[in-house]
């Protein structure tokens, strides 16, 4: 018959409940025990309610001789042992349940809530000339949880038989509450001393409340409003508002042997926590058109005067609402929406997330979010829209065409599925709770008390004979992950969708947006240019082709992929651009379709970074890649050299077309690189960087080798014979220190040495040839991005030869070199051409970087001060006049020459003795000197937090505008745009990120002074 312990439920039967064992299967009580969600917890309940009641026999004749009665009651009991212990405290509350049965209005349930306290409720409150109620008697508080929780009973009653819908329900929790609020205050004013200043107080429900649809177990959202009487002193008045509020909060909270209400929040209020309790309408305005976040303004969308000064109340909704409908149009509209997003999704545990039925995906948020978004959005325009509630103001969403009806019904089909849980999840213990258990006989109650009826008007209360189910808990689970999945997908699909029928003229049975309503939501949603958004939508999916037909599918989705960017306008025109090339490509829009991943990573490269979408758009069928971990992994520098080659052995008589060839695979393998870093796929902050800084440099270093050996060919082919000397390329800067970014040149040092039998003057002759070759190929204006090779850092810069021989390297760094070229040598490495010849220059310049000095340090004290000196000259003169010097992140305070300058000058004093010095890398070289006890590891820890911040941004600079920049965008939205790429959340992202910047150049400044200028 249903009962889990069926032992124990016949002992209880013929004990407890006085029915004879020739009963057993026929006693309609026990049939209608049976009947129920949870047959063990209705009986234990009943059993309970008998034992503590005066006249069993009656409560038995009356269970068996009144249908409606029975079915009523254990329902109740089959649903909650909260309130089986409220019945059994009070068993003569079963009266309530008994006869004609019908929901209360406001006014009775006000009427009875006083009457429990005490007070005398003969005068409404919003009547002229009515008195405040004051509450009378010994426990008024007690008395009024009795009589909350009564109502909560006569309540459940009709929930758990079907009477009352899900809408109802709601409605009538949230009377429940406003006439606790109005007894409550009553009890407080019992409560003031007689001195109290007179005056106007009046109570606003916000939240559930607020929108009448409430839970059975929810805090209640409040704001107060106070003003004096008359010509009352106005710091008394609030002094005595202030109590008054405060009284029925503890009223509401306060602990008594009927258990405590429900607690009253007030942090919805002007400034939170941090503010004052009570307010003037006047303060309340004044903070509300001067200070308030958007996400104030969403929750005054549902603010209700429901005790208190009613007046009063009216008058703060009819001043302050206006104001809701206004928020839309403030400058971070957005990126507010945005952040309030990422607080409900980050506020949850990852191990509860996937069951929590409001906060979590597919939850009661997801729908909420969706629609007071759109409220905010078009109802400045439509005041249809302004309704408080979710299910009403979904309605007149569908109503006005901005959401598919369909949608709208799924939505409000899933929505009440979804309360009805939260409600019997917390009927059980009249306790707050959201997350829906993993226990089998909770969702087999569950299973059984739902019946399975979506329909909003439908009773979802079935008798046991209609319902045959065999596992109620698996078909519970079913429905609610089918459910949760709609409103997923319809959460995104809420906003684009009648994006695209108010432009494609698809057809619909549904009203579309007009173009302007479309601009609008485009506007509100990040789009900086919607009619220019509108165009391409427009372009994308006109037409009755079965290409039109698949971008109507996809960009729904895409378009809220891009406005979760930084530059959604920029990701929808490289997106119309790529598809326009693509598009008769099979592959492209099957790809896009049918892998979900691939999709999104091609939306967010195209709305973040113009770098990586120029890369694409340069060839288009490179997104391939996106659809394929490992093909986002950088390659090694092997492969990278053996793919070169043999792209420009294919073209062994024309140089040009060889480097053409090299260059395009380098521009595939910065796309790569690219990609990997705006996606974040190559792991933490710190390795990131070195992954990307490291794919760069094997991605130069074949580019150049490949390069020299076609410039070698050409030039052999027109002196008509071998090359008459060595030659190599020896890397220079962050090229040599394994540190390149997106917008390195390739610093490099030409060196050849004559072969045997050839005058030196030919041989400097044909390596200078080589050199002019491998610069022009690699510099030639063909569609792939350009590689310049920077050789200024030879001896003598622009006024000296292009390439020099070993002989007279060595000659002018012994004689003539300064020892800001020592320090350029501590990075230098041979990446092409002849390796022994590499070799030997890289032996040549040991004494000259590491040298051995007259004393324990390697370098002398003259070459330090000149050190020093050239790098107070580069502060003082290569920082653009007007920049914010704290914010050029290569040469202000703490930026990355700081760094840079600081372990160069570690190097030149101590890498003769200690070799682990002798990288030409800023990492490694500091990570030696905190061994070495060089310099101390928090010190270090501050320079290197310091440096790679720096070099993240010069990055993400490049890959957000497509132009190299040393200095931190000071325009708002291109700040934006590198700190939302650097992972900033939105809102403030690029305030952050220039205050995180400045505090570690500061720290690592702080460092440097000591350790670089004594």
């Amino acid at each position: 018959m249903g009962f889990a312990d069926a032992a124990r439920a016949e002992r209880l039967l013929l004990t407890d409940l006085g029915i004879t064992t020739a009963e057993l299967r026929t006693d309609v009580v026990v049939i209608a025990l049976a009947a129920v969600a949870d047959p063990d917890l209705a009986l234990t309940g009943l059993a309970r309610i008998f034992a503590a009641t005066d006249s069993p026999d009656a409560l038995r004749m009356a269970l068996r001789g009144e249908q409606d009665f029975r079915d009523r009651l254990t329902a109740v009991l089959g649903v909650s042992a909260g309130l089986a212990d409220h019945l059994a405290r009070h068993p003569e509350d079963c009266e309530v349940l008994r006869g004609a049965v019908s929901r209360p209005g406001p006014a009775e349930l006000r009427e009875d809530m006083l009457t429990a306290v005490g007070a005398i409720p003969a005068t409404p409150a919003d009547a002229i000339g009515a008195e405040d109620p004051v509450a009378c008697g010994t426990e008024p508080t007690a008395a009024l949880a009795a009589a909350y929780r009564r109502r909560l009973l006569h309540l459940a009653a009709r929930d758990m038989t079907g009477v009352a819908t899900v809408d109802a329900v709601a409605e009538e929790l949230a009377d429940i509450a406003a006439a606790v609020l109005e007894a409550a205050l009553a009890v407080a004013r019992a409560e003031l001393s007689a001195k109290a200043a007179p005056c106007q107080l009046a109570v606003l429900a916000m939240g559930k409340c607020g929108g009448r649809e409430l839970n059975y177990a929810s805090d209640v959202d409040v704001i107060f409003v106070a003003e004096p009487v008359k010509d009352e002193d106005e710091i008394a008045a609030l002094a005595t508002a202030s109590k008054l509020a405060a009284g029925l909060i503890g009223v509401c909270a306060r602990s008594t042997p009927e258990g405590s209400i429900f607690p009253v929040d007030p942090n919805l209020r002007p400034e939170g926590r941090a503010g004052p309790l009570v307010r003037t309408l006047a303060s309340h305005q004044a903070y509300y058109e001067r200070w308030a976040k958007t996400w104030e303004f969403q929750a005054l969308l549902k603010a209700r005067p429901v005790a208190g000064d009613m007046a009063l109340g009216q008058a703060y909704t009819d001043t302050l609402g206006p104001l809701v409908w206004q928020a839309a149009r403030r400058e971070h509209f957005v990126e507010d929406v945005q952040a309030m997003r990422r607080r409900v999704e980050q506020s949850l545990p990852a191990s509860q997330a996937g069951r929590e039925l409001k906060l979590g995906p597919g939850g009661l948020r997801d729908i909420e979010f969706a629609v007071q978004l759109l409220q905010l959005v078009h109802g400045r325009t439509d005041e249809t829209l302004r309704a408080p509630a979710t299910l009403p103001a979904l309605a007149a969403l569908a109503a006005g065409g901005y959401v598919g009806r369909a949608d709208a019904e799924e939505l409000g089909a899933a929505y009440r599925f979804l309360r009805r849980t939260e409600h019997l999840l917390q009927l059980h213990r009249l306790s707050r709770t959201h997350t829906l258990p993993e226990d089998p006989a909770v969702l087999r109650r569950l299973g059984r008390a739902m019946r399975f009826t979506d329909g909003p008007n439908e009773p979802w209360w079935q008798s046991a004979e209609t319902v045959i189910r065999p596992d109620p808990a698996v078909e519970f689970d079913e429905l609610w992950r089918r459910h949760a999945r709609q409103v997923r997908r319809l959460h995104e699909k809420l906003f684009y969708r009648p994006l695209l029928e108010a432009v494609a003229r698809l057809p619909s049975e549904a009203a579309r947006l007009t173009p302007a309503e479309a601009r609008a939501r485009l506007e509100a949603l990040g789009y900086v240019d919607p009619a220019g958004a509108l165009r391409h939508i427009d372009a994308l999916t006109a037409g009755v082709s079965r290409r039109a037909a698949i971008q109507r599918t996809l960009l729904p989705v895409l378009l809220g992929w891009f406005a979760n960017a930084a530059e959604p306008d920029a990701g929808l025109l490289a997106f119309r651009q790529v598809s326009d090339e693509l598009g008769s490509s099979p592959w492209y829009l099957r790809l896009l379709r049918d892998e979900t991943k691939a999709a999104e990573r091609m939306a967010r490269v195209l709305a973040s970074s113009r770098y990586a979408a120029g890369l694409l758009l340069r060839a288009p069928e490179a997104v391939a890649i996106f659809g394929d971990d490992a093909e986002l992994f950088a390659r090694s520098l092997a492969a990278l050299r053996a793919e070169m080659m043999a792209a420009a052995q294919r073209y062994e008589d024309d140089a040009e077309g060889a480097v053409t060839a090299v260059r395009s695979v380098r521009r595939r393998e910065l796309l790569r690189t690219a990609a990997a870093d705006v996606l974040g796929v190559n792991g933490p902050t710190g390795k990131a960087l070195a992954a990307t800084a490291e794919a760069l440099t094997s991605v130069t270093r074949a580019t150049v080798e490949t390069a020299l050996a076609v410039a070698i060919r050409k030039i052999s082919a027109e002196l008509r014979g071998p090359l008459p000397t060595r030659f190599a390329v020896i890397a220079m800067g962050r090229f040599g220190g394994h540190e390149c970014g997106y917008g390195s040149d390739a610093d490099v040092l030409f060196v050849h040495d004559p072969l045997p039998g050839y005058p030196e003057r030919q041989a400097s002759d044909a390596a200078h040839a080589v050199a002019v070759e491998l610069r022009r190929l690699l510099a030639l204006p063909v569609p792939d991005p350009a590689l310049v090779v920077d050789s200024d850092l030879r001896p003598e810069g622009r006024q000296g030869p292009l390439a020099r021989t070993l002989a007279a390297y060595r000659g002018y760094y012994q004689r003539w070199s300064a020892p800001w070229e020592a320090q350029a040598l501590l990075r230098a490495e041979p990446v092409a051409g002849d390796a022994a010849l590499g070799a030997e220059f890289t032996a040549m310049i040991a004494e000259f970087r590491y040298p051995e000095g007259p004393g324990a340090e390697g370098i002398t004290a003259a070459a330090v001060r000149e050190i020093r000196r050239i790098k107070a000259r580069m502060e003082a003169e290569r920082i653009p006049r007007g920049a914010d010097r704290a914010l050029h992140v290569k040469l202000g305070p703490g930026g990355l020459s700081d760094v840079e300058w600081t372990v160069q000058l570690l190097q030149l004093r101590h890498a003769h003795a200690l070799p682990g010095l002798r990288t030409t890398r800023t990492g490694p070289a500091m990570a030696v000197a905190v061994q070495a006890g060089l310099l101390p590891a928090r010190d270090a820890a501050a320079l290197m937090a310091a440096w790679e911040l720096a070099a993240r941004i010069r990055n993400a600079i490049v890959l957000v505008g497509g132009r190299a920049s040393d200095m931190l965008p000071a325009r708002h939205r291109e700040l934006t745009a590198v700190a939302r790429l650097l992972g900033y959340p939105p809102g403030d992202a690029g305030q952050a990120l220039e205050e995180d910047y400045r505090r570690a150049a500061r720290r690592a400044r702080t460092v440097m002074e000591p350790l670089f200028y004594g």
